[in-house]
């Protein structure tokens, strides 16, 4: 069965960091961008950030310098690291993957197939 689970949010301070990891199974993830995103109460789904198979990964301006995204593909796993966290990074963060084989990283959320069932990130001030 398909499956995408996140592990690793929590409740913090600003300022800390956190590492989310994402687990696939079922299909690989060699040849598929991957991507973050993020949902806050009341708020719809946003892009935080992909990366493809090969090239640039794409970031949301709002976490440029402090998110990084990288995948390994032998273990079916992608990474969310977040360092200097804010109160307005407070979501849940869902893991997502695009079945298309696009080559570029898209921020809208209806071209993603995969999703996990997220998990939460609370930074308190």
């Amino acid at each position: 069965q398909v499956q995408l689970v996140e592990s690793g949010g929590g409740l913090v301070q600003a300022g800390d960091s956190l590492r989310l990891s994402c687990v696939a199974s079922g299909f690989s993830i060699s040849n598929l961008a991957m991507a973050w995103f993020r949902q806050a109460p009341g708020k719809e789904r946003e892009f935080v950030a992909g990366i493809p198979w090969s090239g640039d990964s794409v970031y949301a301006d709002s976490v440029k310098g402090r998110f990084t995204i990288s995948r390994d593909n032998a273990k079916a796993t992608v990474n969310l690291q977040m360092n200097s966290l804010k109160p307005e990074d407070t979501a849940v963060y869902y893991c997502a993957a695009d079945v298309e084989y696009r080559t570029r990283i898209t921020d809208f959320p209806l071209q993603y197939n995969y999703w996990g069932q997220g998990t939460q990130v609370t930074v308190s001030s």
